[in-house]
């Protein structure tokens, strides 16, 4: 962008903080977030859908050697403070935060997109409006007289194409002269004689007694408690309790005789009579259509079969089966490779190492806890271009658009569709990216249940437990006990979603407000931006956690060591054997006998010393409470690794069951195994199976999770809650099957 030089986070020409701020505020897909990456270069994601930018994000650079701090605020309809991006908005744009706002605003949607700019107005906020995606409502043979409109709100209009860099110089530039200008007088509409009269005695009260007199410009504040804004009412009890409730009783008289004779609420009338000031301005002659333009374009055409009210989900669930087939078919490569790769970096150091702790270290708890994780990226990367590509093209709005009815009943909202397939909705996704896109939520409450729930999905690190045991105790179904599973997840995420709603989670549900976003073909950049984005923070956050765990692991299952007295005889039991062993030729025909001798001497050698470590001990002293599940005190220690990490449990067990470690992806010797043990049945797997389904996250997923929620409490809930409920569900599955198979 010519005339503004970008800087490095910080940087100023003197050392000092930037001298002017402003904010980028707009609604959701209005093309605010490529404004603010052509402005700043910030590797930022560019999204289609709404909601993507939840948080705010702040960019430095030099225009006309003014020094700028640029501030990309979350999409917003409107300054209602009803949704978290709303909330976010405001209380930056009301706190003296910012000099003056860029608004940008949809060309194609501009009556919706200026509800925001006459709030902005009545704020009293210096605001230059910039219509973006001027080239596609020109495409759709529509043409706005910017200079008209701009006369008649009495702010700068100016046209934008953020893609090809039109109009950002000019926006910035008269931008910054409004901010040197300072704070304008709030804008004041007309809402009927009775309203008015009320604004403007709240007004000179306010005034009078200096309410929110730092924040806040008297008007506003007298406006938004006429609308019955719960959060600056909040904020007028705590600055002046007294006239906050003198100015509250005006209020209630004066809403009563609005419901009375209106029949509406204070909120809706304020809306309606912003609207029709907004149809006003654009009345006369501000916006042209061609003639002979079709009105219905691609994007109408293709919602008639893809939001169908019949066909839409059943193409969905295509969409995502087709997501979740490319992401397997083409991730079964690189993951291979991966696995490849640590394997043989294991059997180097193995090699290098000589025989003991350290080698055990490296090769069994770092090298194994650290691959299993990362030979995940592959797929991750995949589903998450694939996932990018439906959010870039508009897709992804349609989802939450026709899950919504659905989800509404459970207590959820439509755009908590996204977290739960992310999470594992269609199996193998992963519930740390899934609590992060929770983010889009615009209700605390709403957003809270997902989070809580999004755990039950078939992520990519239960699936070598379901593989392990369907596939050893159900070989005929295993396929059909796999989809059932993961069916098991969404109704158990439903229902408690439901039981939460209806509890602990209580709130009003949020109304479904989006604009679908046309249809567009994503640039390979973004794509690949956001892909790239999503995996490394996976890495960061998941490889390097997991890195930890897995030496906790270890040194648990290491320590103690078991005392030498007790060793002693399973010890001199393997030095006969392999000294009988070197004695025989390589061609003797007792030899693969006694090689399967030793191979069980170590087993039981290595059982015992699991037995006699921290793991071991936990183990036992867990299993009285787990086996009205059916599980003993080796499968109770692969559990509890489980909480650390799902990839764990496979690995654990195969250790546990004096098999070594197994690999998840080739598990065929512990099935064996536990098919041959007495103590596992038909009715033990799928009791572990509903078990690992439900119980608590792992410790990457609790971390993200207590970060969203913003509480520790919610973490201690997730964990106890959830293993209390896969122990209930448990529990059931193993005395039904019981008695059904015997």
């Amino acid at each position: 962008m010519s005339g503004a030089r970008r800087l490095k986070a910080g940087e100023l020409r003197d050392g000092s903080r930037a001298a002017v701020r402003i904010a980028l505020a707009g609604n959701p897909n209005c093309g605010k977030t490529t404004v603010f990456n052509g402005y700043t270069g910030a590797r930022q994601h560019v999204g289609n859908y709404p909601g993507v930018t939840v948080e705010r994000k702040e960019g430095h650079l030099v225009c006309n050697g003014e020094p700028v701090a640029l501030v990309d605020l979350p999409g917003a309809y409107s300054l209602t403070a009803y949704s978290q991006e709303e909330l976010v908005a405001r209380r930056e744009l009301a706190g003296d935060n910012v000099q003056a706002v860029i608004n940008v605003a949809d060309s194609s949607a501009l009556e919706r997109n200026l509800l925001l700019t006459v709030q902005m107005l009545e704020m009293g906020m210096p605001v230059a409006l910039a219509c973006n995606m001027m080239d596609e409502a020109r495409a759709a043979g529509i043409h706005i007289d910017t200079e008209r409109l701009g006369h008649l709100l009495g702010i700068p209009v100016l046209p934008m194409v953020a893609r090809t860099g039109e109009g950002l110089k000019e926006a910035l530039e008269t931008a910054v002269n409004l901010a040197r200008e300072g704070k304008r007088e709030p804008l004041r509409l007309s809402y009927g004689s009775d309203l008015d009269a009320l604004i403007l005695s709240l007004e000179k009260r306010i005034s009078e007694g200096g309410m929110l007199a730092r924040r806040y410009h008297p008007y506003w504040v007298a406006l938004k408690l006429v609308e019955g804004d719960e959060e600056l009412r909040s904020e007028a009890a705590a600055d002046n309790p007294s006239l906050a409730a003198e100015l509250e009783e005006l209020r209630k008289k004066t809403t009563a005789h609005v419901r009375d004779t209106l029949n509406a609420s204070m909120e809706s009338v304020i809306t309606d009579h912003r609207y029709g000031y907004i149809r006003s301005l654009l009345r006369d002659g501000i916006i042209r259509q061609e003639p002979g333009k079709d009105r219905l374009a691609l994007s109408d055409k293709l919602d008639k079969a893809l939001t169908n009210a019949f066909l839409g989900p059943l193409i969905m669930l295509g969409v995502l089966y087709l997501v979740y087939q490319i992401t397997f078919a083409l991730g079964a490569y690189p993951q291979g490779w991966a696995e490849d790769v640590f394997a043989w970096l294991g059997d180097v150091c193995t090699d290098i190492l000589p025989e003991g702790l350290v080698r055990s270290l490296v090769v069994d708890g770092v090298i194994a806890g650290v691959g299993g994780v990362i030979s995940f990226v592959p797929l991750i990367m995949i589903m998450f271009a694939l996932i990018s590509f439906l959010e870039d093209s508009g897709y992804m709005a349609r989802m939450a658009y026709m899950m919504d009815r659905i989800f509404r009943f459970f207590g959820l909202h439509g755009a908590s569709v996204m977290p739960y397939v992310v999470s594992g909705g269609i199996a193998g996704g992963c519930a740390i990216p899934g609590a992060m896109a929770t983010r889009t939520l615009r209700s605390p409450k709403e957003k809270l249940a997902t989070l809580l729930t999004l755990p039950y999905m078939t992520c990519g690190a239960k699936l070598p437990v379901f593989l392990l045991l369907a596939g050893a105790f159900f070989p005929e179904n295993a396929a059909t006990v796999l989809f059932l599973i993961m069916i098991a997840g969404w109704v158990a995420a439903l229902l408690v979603a439901r039981l939460l709603r209806s509890s602990i989670v209580k709130g009003d549900a949020t109304p479904f407000v989006m604009e679908l976003p046309p249809y567009r073909m994503p640039t390979l950049f973004s794509v690949l931006l956001h892909c790239w984005e999503r995996a490394w923070m996976y890495v960061k956050k998941a490889g390097t956690v997991i890195l930890a765990i897995s030496v906790v692991i270890w040194a648990a299952m290491t320590f103690p060591s078991l005392p030498e007295e007790s060793a002693a005889p399973f010890e001199q039991k393997i030095r006969q054997l392999e000294t009988r062993l070197s004695a025989l030729p390589e061609d003797a025909a007792e030899r693969e006998a006694l090689e399967k001798e030793l191979a069980g001497a170590r087993d039981r050698l290595g059982e015992e010393e699991l037995a006699y470590s921290v793991a071991g001990r936990l183990g036992k002293l867990v299993e009285p409470v787990t086996r009205p599940a059916g599980f003993d005190w080796r499968t109770d220690i692969a559990l509890l690794a489980g909480i650390a990490a799902k990839e764990a449990v496979v690995a654990t067990m195969g250790t546990a069951y004096a098999l070594g470690e197994q690999d998840p992806e080739d598990a065929a010797p512990l099935a064996e195994r536990l098919k041959g043990d007495a103590s596992w049945s038909k009715a033990t797997a799928l009791s572990l199976m509903l078990f690992v389904l439900l119980y608590s996250p792992c410790f990457v997923a609790l971390v993200v999770i207590r970060q969203e929620a913003g509480s520790w409490g919610w973490l201690v809930f997730s964990i106890v809650f959830n293993t209390a409920l896969a122990y209930a569900v448990a529990v059931t599955a193993y005395q039904v099957g019981r008695a059904v198979w015997g």
